[in-house]
């Protein structure tokens, strides 16, 4: 199942007045919120992922990290045209490539060099980061049909709380089956989401930019 299945495609070039919308100091308000949860759980769950030798947290924490800085992104063109958000958008949606593709590289080495990771840490910090990721899943539901830079920073909250859900689920498969095994297929479920979202943003912001006065 793709992570972004819903794109717009009722797109024809045209703003439709999202360009309005990030100047809006709710918007401004929202993406610090969510800019100060994820960079708490990119050290909480990268402390975590390191100690408890998982996979799947330390992947989990890399998104957490790729979303702050995303969401810092997303506040400096806040307030500037739709060539510029375009712009972002297509950086984030590269950068979340790229973070795909690590993660699953990681995860395949890891088959052969993995240990048994700690079952009870991987369940209890990705209920943690569920329960952040469903928070800023919410505040930024109202914004998840803007342009691709809002776009971006709705899909990057919605795929961590699938995320931390197959994380959770790790836990539980390490502890029933005293495999590594779970935590490295998760990590390789986070790679393909990342890949999906990734592919879908940088789609929506060419056609912005496309669209978007050249002078912008």
């Amino acid at each position: 199942m793709s992570a972004c299945d819903d794109d717009h495609g009722h797109d024809h070039g045209h703003d439709h007045g999202v360009a309005a919308l990030p100047r809006t100091a709710a918007v401004i308000r929202t993406l610090w919120i969510v800019l100060v949860l994820n960079a708490l759980m990119f050290f909480i769950e990268g402390a975590a992922g390191i100690l408890a030798h998982s996979t799947a947290l330390q992947a989990d924490s890399l998104d957490f990290f790729g979303d702050s800085v995303a969401y810092g992104l997303s506040l400096y063109v806040a307030a500037r045209s739709l060539r510029w958000r375009a712009a972002a958008g297509m950086a984030k949606g590269l950068a979340m490539g790229a973070l795909g593709l690590g993660i699953a590289v990681t995860a395949l080495v890891r088959l052969f060099v993995a240990e048994v990771p700690h079952a009870g840490a991987i369940g209890t910090v990705g209920a943690l980061a569920l329960v952040v990721n469903v928070v800023c899943a919410v505040l930024l539901y109202r914004h998840r049909n803007g342009d691709s830079n809002l776009r971006s920073v709705w899909l990057c909250s919605r795929n961590d709380a699938i995320g931390n859900l197959a994380v959770i689920a790790a836990g539980v498969g390490v502890a029933g089956f005293g495999s590594p095994l779970p935590d490295l297929a998760v990590g390789l479920v986070l790679a393909g989401l990342q890949l999906s979202s990734a592919y879908s943003i940088i789609t929506q912001a060419r056609r912005e930019l496309r669209a978007a006065p050249a002078a912008a």
